[in-house]
C-alpha cells in the first residue's frame, strides 16, 4: 500500500467567504491536501481529522453582531497552528479577549502591506507587497500575547501573531490573486509552521487512488457512463488503469451531440486506451422523438435526464456482474452540499445529468470527489489524455438541445451542427480557445431576409456565444476580435445550408445565463 497522501493535511473552516475555496487551491497548488468543512463542525470530527494545522476563512459577518457565527476555544486546546484570514482574524481577536470595532474607513481592494517581521509567516516575502482587503471591521486592540508582523495605512495591525500559541491572523486576503506572495505566505503556513510534507502532487495522488479502487472493486466489475467531457473521460482513464478489463464504460449517443463528438470519443477510448468493454448506444431516435413538439426549456431538460437514466440503466442491466458505479463527482459538488450559505433560488436545472445512483442498484465510486476541476485536468494529462479532451470547454449534459430555442428538429440540429463546428475551429485557430471558457453557436428559429447572389433569401439566425469566466458562476461576454466574428460569420452564412444572418451575443452573467436555456 502507497502512502497516505492524506495524512499531512490543513482543515479550512468556512465562515461564508466568497474567497473560502480559494484558499485550498492555492494550498493544493503548493502541494498540500486541505479540506474545507462548515465552521460549526464538531471538535469530535476535527480530532478525528487530525489536520496538522487549522484556517478560518473570510466572511461577511460582524463578530460583535450577536447571530455571527463563531466557534468555541477547543481547538486552541489542540496544540496545532492557527491561522485566521480577514473574518478570521477579527474572531480570533474577539476569542482572545481583544477589541473588535466598525472600522472609520472600509477598506476594499488593493492596499500596501508593510512587513514589521520576516519570520515564519512571511519567511522569504518581500517586506512590501500590494494585497487585496476587503472588510468593514478592524483590530483596535490586539489580545494579550499578540504583537503585529505586518500593517497598511489604514491598519496597524494587519497581522498579528502569538508566537506561544502558534496563531496567527491576517486583515488581506492571501487567496486572491491580486495578493502578490500570498501562495507563499499560505505555503509558509502550512510548511514553515504546521510541518506539512508537500506530497499531494497527481503522481502521488494516481498510486494511491488506484490501490484503493483495486481494494474496493475486488474481481467485481464497474460501469460508468463516459460523456467524452474532461470529468467522466479522466474517471474512464483512472478506473481502466486500475481495474483494465474489469471497467465497463458506456457512452450514449443521446442524438444531441457536436460535430464528430461521437467519433472522437470512440477513438479515443477503443483505439487509444484500448478499453475493449468500451459500449456506444445509439438512443438518438428515441431522444428526438420523446422531445418533438417540446419547447419550453426546463420540459427538455427532464425528458432528457429521465430518458437518459432510463437508456443507461438498460445498457447496464447488460454488463456481467456489475457491482459498482462510477462517477465524476468533484470537490466543489461535495463542498456545496454542506455550505455554510443559504439556500440559492433555481434558476434553472443543472447541465449535467444526474440522479443515476437513485434508479441504480449500484455501489458508487467517486475517484475525483477530493478534487478541484484544475486538478482534474492536471490528472488526465498524467493519465494520458489528449488535450483535446483535457482542455476542452464545458458542455451542458442536454447537449444542442438547450442550444435550439424551439422545438429540437433533425433539420434544425444539422444546421447547428455545421455552424458550431466553424465557430469552433475559428476560435481555435485563432489561439483564442484555450483562453475562453465556453464558446458556441445557438439556433434562433426565426428567419430574416437576405440577399444572396442577387436573389431574395429568408432564412434562420445563428447567435455566436464566447463568454469568460473562472467557475462559471458569473461571466463576461468576450471582446473577440472583429476580423475573427467577421470570419465566422462569412463562413457560416457561405457553407451553411438555411442560414443568412449571424449575430453576436453580449449579455453578461448575470443578468443573463451563459446558455441561453
Amino acid at each position: 500500500m502507497v502512502k497516505d497522501i492524506h495524512e499531512s493535511k490543513i482543515l479550512i473552516l468556512d465562515f461564508g467567504s466568497q474567497y473560502t475555496q480559494l484558499i485550498a487551491r492555492r494550498l493544493r497548488e503548493n502541494h498540500i491536501y486541505c479540506e474545507i468543512h462548515p465552521f460549526n463542525i464538531s471538535i469530535e470530527k476535527i480530532e478525528k481529522f487530525a489536520p496538522k494545522g487549522i484556517i478560518l476563512s473570510g466572511g461577511p459577518a460582524s463578530v460583535y453582531s450577536e447571530n455571527s457565527p463563531k466557534i468555541g476555544t477547543e481547538i486552541f486546546k489542540m496544540n496545532i497552528p492557527v491561522l485566521g484570514i480577514c473574518y478570521g482574524m477579527q474572531l480570533l481577536t474577539y476569542l482572545f479577549g481583544g477589541e473588535v470595532v466598525k472600522a472609520e474607513r472600509h477598506e476594499y481592494g488593493k492596499s500596501e502591506l508593510l512587513i514589521l517581521d520576516k519570520g515564519d509567516l512571511f519567511k522569504n516575502v518581500s517586506g512590501s507587497l500590494p494585497v487585496w482587503m476587503s472588510h468593514g471591521d478592524r483590530v483596535l486592540k490586539m489580545p494579550e500575547g499578540f504583537e503585529p508582523i505586518a500593517e497598511t495605512e489604514n491598519a496597524p495591525y494587519a497581522a498579528m501573531r502569538n508566537e506561544e500559541q502558534r496563531v496567527y491572523g491576517v486583515q488581506f486576503h492571501p487567496e486572491v490573486k491580486h495578493t502578490q506572495f500570498g501562495g507563499k505566505i499560505l505555503e509558509n503556513f502550512a510548511v514553515e509552521i504546521c510541518g506539512c510534507e508537500p506530497s499531494w502532487t497527481m503522481e502521488n495522488f494516481i498510486e494511491y487512488e488506484i490501490d484503493k479502487i483495486k481494494e474496493t472493486v475486488g474481481n467485481k466489475n464497474v460501469i460508468c457512463a463516459l460523456s467524452g467531457g474532461v470529468d467522466s473521460s479522466v474517471v474512464a482513464a483512472l478506473l481502466h488503469k486500475a481495474i483494465k478489463e474489469q471497467l465497463y464504460p458506456i457512452f450514449v449517443d443521446t442524438g444531441l451531440l457536436r460535430k464528430g463528438e461521437r467519433e472522437s470519443v470512440e477513438k479515443t477510448f477503443m483505439e487509444k486506451f484500448h478499453m475493449k468493454n468500451f459500449k456506444t448506444v445509439d438512443a438518438s431516435d428515441l431522444f428526438l422523438k420523446r422531445l418533438k413538439g417540446v419547447t419550453d426549456p426546463e420540459e427538455k431538460r427532464k425528458i432528457i435526464g429521465h430518458t437518459f437514466i432510463e437508456v443507461f440503466e438498460k445498457a447496464a442491466k447488460e454488463m456481467p456482474d456489475a457491482e459498482f458505479l462510477a462517477q465524476g463527482t468533484l470537490y466543489p459538488d461535495v463542498i456545496e452540499s454542506v455550505s455554510v450559505k443559504g439556500p440559492s433560488a433555481t434558476i434553472k436545472s443543472h447541465h449535467n445529468v444526474g440522479g443515476l445512483p437513485e434508479r441504480l442498484n449500484f455501489k458508487l465510486i467517486e475517484p475525483l470527489r477530493e478534487l478541484f476541476k484544475d486538478e482534474v485536468r492536471e490528472l488526465g494529462k498524467e493519465l494520458g489524455l489528449p488535450d483535446e479532451i483535457i482542455k476542452r470547454q464545458p458542455f451542458p449534459g442536454p447537449g444542442l438541445a438547450i442550444r435550439i430555442i424551439d422545438e429540437v428538429k433533425p433539420e434544425y440540429l444539422e444546421i447547428l451542427r455545421e455552424a458550431d463546428a466553424i465557430v469552433l475551429e475559428e476560435i481555435k485557430k485563432a489561439g483564442l480557445y484555450n483562453e475562453i471558457w465556453q464558446s458556441f453557436a445557438v439556433f434562433l428559429p426565426l428567419k430574416t431576409v437576405g440577399v444572396m447572389g442577387d436573389e431574395r433569401t429568408y432564412d434562420y439566425v445563428i447567435a455566436i456565444r464566447a463568454v469568460e469566466s473562472t467557475d462559471g458562476m458569473t461571466a463576461d461576454w468576450v471582446k473577440l476580435p472583429y476580423e475573427l466574428i467577421e470570419k465566422v460569420s462569412n463562413r457560416v452564412i457561405n457553407e451553411v445550408k438555411g442560414v443568412n444572418r449571424v449575430v453576436y451575443d453580449i449579455t453578461s452573467k448575470p443578468p443573463g445565463t451563459i446558455e441561453w436555456e
